[in-house]
């Protein structure tokens, strides 16, 4: 007898996709904000899981004093940032299978994917990515690529170092004339917990660990973090 798959669908649409000169792209949120059995501790908005790290990441950057709390407050905060900032969030997954009801990317099957692409042909103002992971299977780096082939398109390496970056060259029309605008691509360490075995042995936190014995995986992230997510 067949396990019964779970459908793991965004909660969320794509937020602030025609104002953002930036816009964070990860997967899915974890399956109890898609059944709607949040703790008390998460926020019902994009990125609010108790145990995700992004939000407290940009609170230490900006200084946002946010609440972590089911609360409309909370949820109004967040949104209040990414307004005054021109940063949206559009996941790329659309939907999942699963057939254990978990977070992993790897868990994920028969994947439906938000068109990203065609949203920034859409909407021009957009000239940054900022992955939530890398190119790892099934994460938000590895499915842009997939979608980059079906339109003939590919990304070109600017940096390998972590965070790696790339850029896409996006054509558009003008009359009779097709000319193209530079979108960069940026896949940050994710901002998960189970993401810090791999910052963990990263040489460079190794370094600034033994220096500081105070310092960890949430302060490296900030660091990293910081230089793209600034003006």
């Amino acid at each position: 007898m067949e396990s019964k798959l779970f459908k793991h669908t965004h909660p969320y649409e794509p937020f602030l996709l025609s104002e953002a000169t930036k816009l964070i792209v990860g997967t899915l949120p974890p399956p109890r904000f898609t059944m709607g059995e949040l703790k008390p501790q998460d926020v019902d908005f994009c990125y609010g899981s108790c145990n995700g790290q992004l939000w407290p990441i940009l609170d230490k950057i900006f200084d946002l004093g946010l609440k972590y709390e089911t609360t409309e407050e909370a949820v109004e905060q967040r949104k209040h940032f990414l307004i005054k900032n021109k940063i949206g969030v559009c996941d790329i997954v659309q939907s999942a299978e699963r057939t254990k009801i978990d977070a992993s990317d790897l868990g994920m099957q028969n994947v439906v994917l938000r068109d990203l692409v065609g949203y920034l042909q859409k909407y021009p103002n957009i000239q940054t990515l900022l992955f939530t992971g890398g190119n790892s299977k099934n994460g938000p780096e590895y499915f842009f690529r997939k979608q980059l082939k079906e339109y003939g398109l590919k990304l070109e390496v600017i940096s390998n170092e972590v965070p790696r970056i790339h850029q896409l060259k996006l054509p558009f029309t003008i009359g009779k004339t097709e000319k193209f605008r530079t979108v960069k691509t940026v896949s940050l360490t994710a901002p998960s917990g189970a993401a810090n075995r791999a910052v963990g042995s990263l040489q460079t936190y190794k370094d600034l660990k033994s220096e500081n014995p105070d310092f960890n995986t949430v302060d490296f992230r900030v660091m990293q973090y910081k230089p793209f997510f600034g003006n």
